[in-house]
């Protein structure tokens, strides 16, 4: 499976500028855990860093640090990891097992923002597998009893 067919399409997104107070805002009016940062470049929104509820707590509220003078691009640190939509979930999963990161932004072959993975939807499409593979066994029985001509006592 790619990940662009499972990874959530509808993006929260904001600039550097953006106050943290907004994040935050952004985050409880949107009801999620992240807000992608972008830069505009010829009407492509390019990911440049993600702010996640966890960075409002552990960098802002933690710290004491008013959240009126923090702006998001206060709050993102180091390269943005993404992935690109065409890869694979498989592949998903290593990059965010390798950087201890829960959510993933997708990216189209141009670098431009198609969507966010989370560990969520990485989780519910393992379970739809998983449920799928424990209906091979009755489907088989099925089959095979189907197959079967009724002995003759």
């Amino acid at each position: 499976m790619r990940i662009s067919e499972i990874c959530r399409h509808s993006v929260v997104t904001c600039h550097r500028e953006t106050s943290a107070v907004e994040v935050a805002q952004l985050m409880r009016d949107r009801h999620v855990g992240d807000v992608v940062v972008v830069e505009n470049n010829d009407g492509r929104r390019i990911p440049v860093g993600i702010v996640t509820d966890r960075d409002l707590v552990v960098q802002v509220m933690a710290m004491g640090v008013s959240p009126d003078i923090l702006l998001a691009g206060d709050l993102i640190t180091g390269k943005l990891v993404t992935a690109v939509g065409s890869e694979f979930v498989d592949e998903a999963i290593r990059y965010m097992r390798s950087k201890g990161i829960r959510r993933l932004p997708v990216v189209d072959a141009d670098n431009a923002l198609i969507g966010v993975l989370t560990a969520d939807d990485v989780t519910e499409y393992l379970a739809g597998e998983l449920t799928d593979v424990t209906r091979i066994m009755p489907r088989q029985i099925q089959i095979e009893q189907a197959k079967r001509d009724p002995i003759a006592h």
